[in-house]
């Protein structure tokens, strides 16, 4: 028997660098409200410092976010619309259908559970479907909590917080010295990367993104890398039904001034400026080890330890997968050369 064999052209992905003041608003506002983690972003010292000079009606809407983690929200929505101004966003907000809204805010899962996420956007006023979609997530960090909350609050009020909280927010974070040089610096990142390869997508994201090891998913057709400046260091991934976001640090070099050190030298040399750290270090250099094994090691509470590990991984020098810590010896080997390369030690005379 004889075939017939006549191929379709190979679907490829999208894969784009995307970059705008409503993304920079928006990953700062979920910087700032992710307690847990907020002592090691970069700007948590200078967050603070300046908290006094929020209008306390931001200062609510944060408490508020941080409480319901709606930032999730704000992400959602502004990958769908794309706006490329807070006031563009704030009046494409409100021209989004409502079964779309709740459509977008909700997170997908997987394809087995697409049909009741569909349906409890339609039925966005039965609180029982947003519990029984939830569960569905309860194994997640926020998540869970996230789609519950959700259910408590009109579409109304949804609105009116995420478009108040990025005005505000912008408002209050723009007067920063250093604003617009960040918003040039995202600029040129998008503009360089007009042209990608995307023959071997993989490669390229690893290479943008400075590390991100990519393995394509069914389904995903979109991929979207955002470059930013406040949610530095770290890398943040979110997915929709069909779009891959992966939110990686602008590099340094962008942001650099003669004489100030990269923030990653200090971040690591603060890393390893403590006992503790140092000997944690040291340890899993010699073997990967799990929070609970560290903890029985080292006769020490695993909030303490955790507190400890995570300055350790914003600086790169561990690694956590699945719940086990492992050392970075290639980034603890950087450390001096880019201590060497930041005093100029090889290039003039300084003595």
């Amino acid at each position: 028997m004889n075939y017939l064999y006549s191929p379709q052209p190979t679907e490829k992905i999208s894969l784009q660098v995307e970059s705008s003041p409503v993304w920079e608003v928006i990953l700062g506002i979920a910087g700032y409200t992710h307690i847990q983690l907020r002592h090691t972003f970069e700007f948590d010292e200078k967050w603070t410092n300046a908290r006094e000079s929020m209008p306390k009606s931001l200062v609510e809407s944060l408490k508020l976010i941080e409480k319901t983690n709606f930032w999730y929200g704000l992400i959602m929505l502004q990958n769908e619309i794309s706006s490329l101004t807070i006031q563009d966003f704030s009046n494409q907000l409100y021209d989004i259908a409502i079964e779309s809204f709740y459509e977008i805010l909700l997170p997908y899962k997987n394809r087995e559970t697409e049909l009741r996420r569909r349906e409890t956007a339609a039925s966005y006023n039965n609180p029982n479907l947003f519990e029984e979609y939830a569960v569905h997530f309860d194994d997640h960090d926020y998540l869970g909590e996230y789609i519950r909350n959700l259910c408590h609050y009109s579409y109304q009020e949804l609105c009116e917080l995420f478009s108040s909280v990025l005005n505000e927010w912008h408002s209050w974070i723009s007067k920063h010295e250093k604003w617009d040089k960040w918003l040039q610096a995202l600029d040129f990142e998008e503009k360089q990367y007009q042209s990608l390869n995307v023959t071997n997508p993989m490669e390229e994201i690893e290479h943008i993104t400075g590390g991100v090891k990519y393995q394509l998913e069914p389904s995903i057709w979109t991929v979207k890398l955002i470059p930013h400046v406040s949610y530095r260091p770290w890398i943040l991934e979110k997915r929709t039904s069909d779009t891959k976001l992966f939110f990686y640090p602008l590099k340094e070099e962008l942001l650099q001034e003669l004489g100030v050190p990269p923030k990653d030298l200090v971040r690591s040399y603060k890393a390893l400026g403590d006992e503790l750290r140092l000997k944690l270090l040291y340890q899993l250099l010699r073997g990967p080890s799990s929070l609970q094994e560290l903890s029985a090691q080292f006769n020490m509470n695993k909030t303490t330890l955790h507190h400890q590990l995570s300055l350790l991984k914003a600086a790169r020098l561990i690694k956590v997968d699945k719940g086990i810590y492992s050392a970075n010896p290639m980034e603890i080997e950087k450390i001096f050369s880019r201590l060497t390369q930041y005093l100029r030690l090889k290039d003039e005379e300084v003595f």
